[in-house]
């Protein structure tokens, strides 16, 4: 993420907590008791406590956590479907706790759009209207809506279903659908409550790699709620792991596997293999001297990737970025890697 890219979204001291006078248990040591304490003596629930992150423009932002750790209420905050209870949500650094309704409908029109885990599509219309709904509610003409949305219908590999009904579609072609819809209205800003949990496995990830080609080809912002580390660390940019409503660890897919912050990360990462996530930036070292090399890798290069090269080489690589090299790394920094995933 650029130093100088401005965030798209912006969370500062932001809290959500259900009961009577939530508002003042805000911010003292009383929010920070464990939930079933705080019922007992409040009647309050903190779904979410003291949460900030930035999310620059055209980052996948990842909220990953177990159910029931706040992250879905996190994320309906971001367009005000549920307000906080203190804190500021900032888009492009407007606070949408200071817009009016007319205001906050048009942002939800025109900047913001969410993708569900239960598609919620209309099932006595067509497709192509499905897709175009959001146009219609902004007015747009019929023939200018259908354009757009058979577009995006394009987009997402759905072309020429158009006329078709949903409970034609399966489960996966459905969510397409519901991708779909949310890029019709050309938003800024795009996020997803856990949209492939119910999908079965393979679909799933057919899902994941279309966000990814969608994300290559359209540059969104995109804030991504899953419960799931393998998708997290296959979507992110930057991943934050959320517990009993705060962030544990904000990263890269690699700090958090590389560098948990504490034992509850580290249990998630235990079985994840290090080799799949880890770059070649963090097992390479400096130059010695080494003159002749086999070639360059890139230091974003993936260990795994790098496995078949020095199989067959026993030089060393130079390692570059951005044209400048930055390191060495051979055969033996590579096997080790390996090693540490058995």
């Amino acid at each position: 993420m650029s130093d100088e890219a401005q965030p798209a979204v912006s969370c500062r001291n932001v809290w959500k907590i259900y009961g009577p006078n939530a508002d003042k248990i805000v911010g003292t040591p009383t929010a920070d008791l464990p939930r079933a304490e705080l019922l007992e003596r409040t009647g309050c629930v903190a779904a979410v406590r003291d949460v900030s992150f930035d999310v620059t423009e055209g980052e996948v932002f990842v909220v990953m956590g177990l159910s029931g750790s706040g992250k879905s209420t996190l994320v309906r905050m971001l367009n005000r479907i549920h307000d906080p209870t203190a804190g500021e949500v900032l888009l492009d650094g407007d606070d949408i706790m200071k817009l009016d309704e007319d205001r906050l409908r048009e942002v939800r029109r025109t900047k913001i759009s969410m993708v569900f885990q239960h598609f919620g599509l209309l099932p006595h219309r067509r497709i192509v209207d499905n897709v175009a709904f959001g146009l219609e509610i902004r007015g747009v003409e019929k023939e200018a809506r259908e354009a757009k949305a058979n577009e995006v219908l394009d987009t997402v590999g759905l072309g020429g279903w158009g006329n078709s009904y949903p409970d034609e579609l399966s489960g996966g072609m459905q969510q397409r659908v519901g991708l779909a819809r949310a890029l019709a209205t050309d938003p800024e800003i795009m996020l997803f409550d856990e949209p492939f949990s119910a999908l079965d496995p393979l679909i799933r990830r057919d899902m994941q790699d279309e966000v990814i080609r969608l994300q290559r080809d359209v540059r969104k912002t995109m804030i991504f709620i899953t419960h799931d580390l393998a998708e997290a660390l296959k979507l992110g940019d930057r991943i934050a792991i959320m517990k009993d409503g705060k962030f544990v660890q904000v990263g890269t897919p690699e700090e958090v596997v590389a560098h948990p912050a504490d034992d509850y990360v580290a249990d998630f990462t235990r079985d994840v293999p290090r080799a799949h996530v880890l770059t070649v930036r963090s097992i390479m070292r400096t130059a010695n001297g080494d003159g002749d090399y086999a070639g360059d890798v890139a230091a974003s290069t993936i260990v795994q990737d790098l496995l078949a090269k020095v199989a067959e080489e026993h030089r060393p690589f130079r390692v570059v970025d951005d044209g400048e090299q930055v390191g060495v790394v051979d055969r033996t920094a590579v096997l080790a890697a390996m090693i540490e995933d058995r």
